[in-house]
């Protein structure tokens, strides 16, 4: 199935869309490089284009990028009922000298000033010759919020539904 821009741009539009985007932890879902799947809760950013998160450069998810750059991601709430953000892409790596702001942005957004200096010193001293970015742009995107959207397979089976009640 192909999915054109446009469409993904309208998904990533929309105010519930937003309000996911502008939380701090995402799942990324990957393949090791042993072929078995991963995913992990990681700090992500939203610079209205891309999703960007950020990993020591000694990370064992970077060699397995490197060699299937596939991922999905899933942006969720912990309340019933939940509204999920879902995006699949291709990860770019790049590696950076320094901190990324990404990373700063979205690790800090809830601390106090205090916290963040502590918090600063430590990741400086941590990640002294850099880190990498993993930059997604989404290619696909799905939102559901269990009120005017549904996962796919409960959507067909409402559709069954009520063809059998109007046949």
């Amino acid at each position: 199935m192909t999915v054109e821009s446009y469409e993904v741009t309208e998904v990533l539009n929309r105010p519930l869309s937003r309000e996911l985007l502008a939380r701090d932890v995402a799942r990324l879902a990957y393949v090791a490089k042993d072929g078995t799947p991963r995913n992990i809760p990681i700090v992500f950013a939203w610079n209205g284009a891309e999703i960007v998160m950020c990993t020591p450069k000694n990370a064992p998810k970077l060699r397995a990028l490197t060699e299937n750059p596939m991922v999905a991601l899933t942006i969720d709430t912990e309340v019933h009922p939940p509204k999920i953000l879902l995006v699949r892409g291709r990860a770019e790596l790049d590696y950076v000298d320094g901190i990324p702001e990404e990373f700063q942005t979205a690790s800090t957004a809830k601390m106090t000033p205090e916290q963040r200096v502590a918090w600063e010193a430590e990741v400086r001293s941590l990640y002294h010759d850099g880190m990498v970015r993993i930059v997604v742009t989404p290619t696909w995107a799905k939102l559901i919020d269990f009120e005017t959207t549904l996962p796919s397979p409960v959507e067909e089976l409402v559709r069954q539904r009520e063809q059998r009640q109007s046949a």
